[in-house]
């Protein structure tokens, strides 16, 4: 079985692709199951964020893996594979493998280094234990990719390199990475309480808003969050939660507003907008059509941010007087412009040798059930011969057949030590899969016997824990 990742991000598909073809939960979890249930795929998970939706699968075929895994994502996005294909892009293997380590590192994130991709991997992970469609590799396989992420945060300095897409945002609001002095005394409106939305009220209230008003379609979720901003000790921000219905009244009222959704139209048209501020006309043009002019320029008395996709607010909002409308296409255009920082480089350097590292180490796990196997079979040799000795010595005393017994083991252990540890170290070396297969020949082992050691480790409790 061998690891394929079919997927399309910020960098491979325009957003108006992205919005189209992004995955609501109950879609991804279709997704799963459907991969689960075609021919080429024996685990699956799937990644899906704003910017980027991947589909990992272990696969006994690899163009059939493809082609299946492809049409898949055409299916559940609603986007035609004609369309889409153009799109995707395709690993396999260890660069599926180096693929996702430089993802979780946030080396291939819209804004470089930004660490909210870690909880989305871990999202994507839980899923797919919840659901059983991951198995040992990818379990494996998305643990490792949290260490590794993990470890690039703590270990370099990535995060200088980037901030969240949240942060970033507000700074292309503020014009500058002063927002604390851009949004001191700001009421702020957050529109939608999940992931995104908590972390923008969060950020806002250590930025230094004077209020936060939270707005999402389930009540209890928006207060929830309210609790949380209003905790003491907390960062002294008021905030209160209000109904979807009240946003266009709150909108009158703010000076800022983030939405981030997972709606599938717009939650704020400009005419919304333009209403709250006491604006009669919205200019023409069409923003999905790429018709819109540049911003308007004059004193901004209300500003946007969208992190939704698709988006929430609609594009022509940003060319009303007096709005600034940042959203995910114009955080990617943005970003693209950013410096590199020298970090990024040690950062590469530490995903080419996790992947070496996550290679070798699934090479020798691939092997690790044909040595138990051959293990098990040599200490039931063992056992039948002892048994046969007792039969014909039968005036031997316990010490005596212990210490025969000893010895015995003794010299099977000592014949299989060398080579057992042999065959492992090549078998972490790049084709050293065909390893196992010549173990399990010259002993003749038993294929039914290995297979049962893979499902006793597979079921071990312990195994896939965060």
């Amino acid at each position: 079985m061998s690891l394929l990742l079919v997927g399309l991000s910020h960098r491979s598909a325009p957003v108006s692709v992205l919005e189209r073809a992004s995955l609501a939960a109950d879609t991804q979890a279709k997704l799963l199951q459907d991969t689960l249930a075609a021919e080429p795929a024996a685990e699956a998970a799937v990644l899906a964020t704003c910017n980027r939706i991947e589909l990992y699968a272990d696969v006994d075929k690899f163009h059939a893996g493809v082609a299946e895994l492809s049409t898949l994502l055409a299916q559940h996005s609603g986007v035609g594979l004609d369309e889409l294909t153009p799109y995707l892009y395709v690993h396999y293997e260890d660069r599926a493998v180096h693929h996702l380590f430089s993802v979780a590192c946030g080396l291939d994130s819209m804004v470089v280094g930004e660490g909210q991709i870690l909880g989305q991997i871990k999202d994507a992970l839980a899923l797919g234990q919840e659901l059983h469609t991951a198995g040992r590799l990818l379990n494996d396989l998305f643990q490792q990719a949290l260490r590794v992420g993990k470890r690039a945060h703590s270990e370099t300095g990535i995060d200088r390199a980037g901030q969240s897409l949240v942060t970033f945002g507000l700074e292309q609001l503020a014009g500058g990475p002063d927002t604390a002095a851009w949004a001191k005394g700001k009421r702020a409106l957050v529109i939608g309480a999940g992931s995104m939305s908590s972390l923008a009220a969060a950020t806002l209230a250590r930025t230094g808003v004077a209020e936060i008003v939270v707005a999402n379609r389930t009540r209890a979720r928006a207060d929830r969050l309210v609790e949380i901003l209003n905790q003491p000790g907390s960062t002294g921000v008021r905030a209160h939660a209000v109904e979807m219905a009240e946003v266009t009244g709150e909108l009158t009222r703010a000076d800022i507003a983030v939405s981030c959704t997972g709606a599938t139209g717009l939650v704020l048209t400009a005419d919304a907008v333009a209403g709250a501020l006491g604006l009669d006309d919205v200019p023409a043009g069409d923003a999905a059509s790429g018709l819109i002019p540049a911003q308007s320029t004059g004193p901004v008395r209300l500003a946007l941010l969208d992190l939704a996709m698709p988006r929430d607010i609609d594009g022509a909002a940003g060319r009303l007087d007096g709005v600034r409308l940042v959203d995910i296409e114009s955080l990617a255009e943005a970003s693209a412009d950013a410096p590199m920082a020298a970090d990024v480089d040690q950062v590469r350097t530490l995903v080419a040798e996790e992947v070496a590292a996550f290679g070798a180490a699934q090479r020798a796990a691939h092997i690790t059930p044909t040595v138990v196997a051959l293990r098990t079979m040599a200490a039931g040799v063992v056992t039948d011969e002892i048994a046969r000795l007792d039969g014909r010595l039968p005036d031997l005393d316990e010490k005596q057949r212990a210490e025969i017994t000893q010895t015995v083991r003794r010299v099977v252990d000592k014949l299989l030590h060398a080579p057992t540890v042999r065959v492992k170290q090549l078998a972490s070396e790049p084709g050293g899969a065909g390893y196992a297969d010549a173990l399990r020949e010259l002993f003749d082992l038993d294929p039914q016997t290995v297979a049962a050691v893979s499902r006793a480790d597979l079921n071990d409790p312990n195994r896939g824990r965060s």
